[in-house]
């Protein structure tokens, strides 16, 4: 039996992808910042590690090559993006430790986590539609619209995301300082259109699942959504898929405006948190995501049905205090 390592299963789709690991056959191993006793799938996986930061870069690699070793896990699966960057620059390390990275390539990472550089590349395409984005740092204030959204380049989950209001608001926050690594786009109203999408890169065969999210967390992630079916979108997708050379299974995020249009915001090149939904309505974004990385075919996207789907939190006992410091 093979053994797979997943990364942050205190994230939202690390039920369902250590569920449907284990349906395939997987031994799963688990880790995450937190101790297990804080995480309700801890005791989901075979063996569960409490590891390192990610953004202490080298105990961080140290400690999943070490876990890599000690459990003979042969895949590993990460499931934040900033451990997707760190992988991205350590992936000949794990290679050496014949571990396969379930990621697309070093030049496809690279790109879909610098929101800048996403956005001139399909400008450049004539694809996606994508929200005009800006370099703060050289930026006219007064040539902005407003309200503006301000954003990091490599930003996650809405963190450091800020909305300006006005031009007197902007000419503060410019005053301040500290605009490296920083964008501008301007603020779309409108709902937001996740699709998450599975591309085999060796035959270039794709599956877009789309769903609006009608109730969010205030880090973006859906709890309840709306799955549906959109032939134009998910070519779309799919286009956009095959020029970014997507390996896998990763999300793309759509505003979809009050005249209907849908502008591409971003692409996280991870499980979104809300791949179950997707798994749900009849596409099994796990097993397929895994197909990208054996040479097997993946499925097509047959079965799909559009429906509602909401989420809700659930309590478990972790065990009792005297178990624990």
């Amino acid at each position: 039996m093979n053994t797979a390592l997943v990364t942050a299963i205190g994230s939202f789709s690390a039920d369902i992808v250590i569920k449907n690991l284990k349906k395939g056959g997987f031994r799963v191993v688990g880790c995450d910042i937190y101790p297990g006793e804080w995480i309700a799938d801890s005791g989901n996986v075979a063996s569960f590690y409490k590891v390192p930061l990610a953004t202490d870069e080298r105990r961080y690699v140290d400690s999943i090559l070490k876990i890599c070793r000690e459990e003979q896990a042969k895949v590993m699966i990460v499931l934040t993006d900033v451990e997707v960057d760190v992988w991205n620059r350590h992936r000949d390390e794990l290679a050496l430790a014949s571990v396969t990275l379930c990621l697309s390539s070093e030049e496809t990472l690279l790109l879909c986590r610098d929101k800048m550089e996403l956005y001139r590349f399909l400008v450049e395409k004539g694809i996606g539609n994508p929200i005009p984005t800006l370099e703060l740092s050289e930026t006219d204030p007064e040539r902005l619209s407003y309200p503006a959204v301000i954003k990091p380049f490599n930003g996650r989950s809405s963190q450091g995301l800020r909305y300006i209001h006005s031009l007197d608001e902007m000419k503060g926050f410019l005053e301040c300082g500290g605009l490296k690594g920083l964008i501008v786009q301007p603020f779309y109203q409108g709902s937001v259109i996740t699709v998450d999408v599975v591309r085999q890169a060796d035959t270039g065969e794709s599956v877009a699942v789309c769903r609006k999210e009608l109730l969010r967390t205030p880090n973006g992630a859906g709890t309840s959504v709306l799955v549906f079916l959109d032939s134009i979108l998910e070519a779309v997708c799919r286009e956009i898929a095959n020029a970014l050379n997507i390996n896998g299974c990763v999300n793309f995020e759509f505003i979809q405006a009050e005249d209907g249009s849908y502008h591409m915001l971003e692409c996280n090149p991870r499980f979104s948190g809300g791949v179950e939904f997707s798994c749900m309505a009849g596409y099994d974004c796990v097993t397929n995501h895994l197909r990208c990385f054996t040479g097997e075919a993946i499925e097509p996207s047959k079965g799909i049905t559009s429906m509602y789907i909401a989420r809700k939190y659930e309590e478990y006992i972790m065990g009792s205090k005297k178990q624990f410091p």
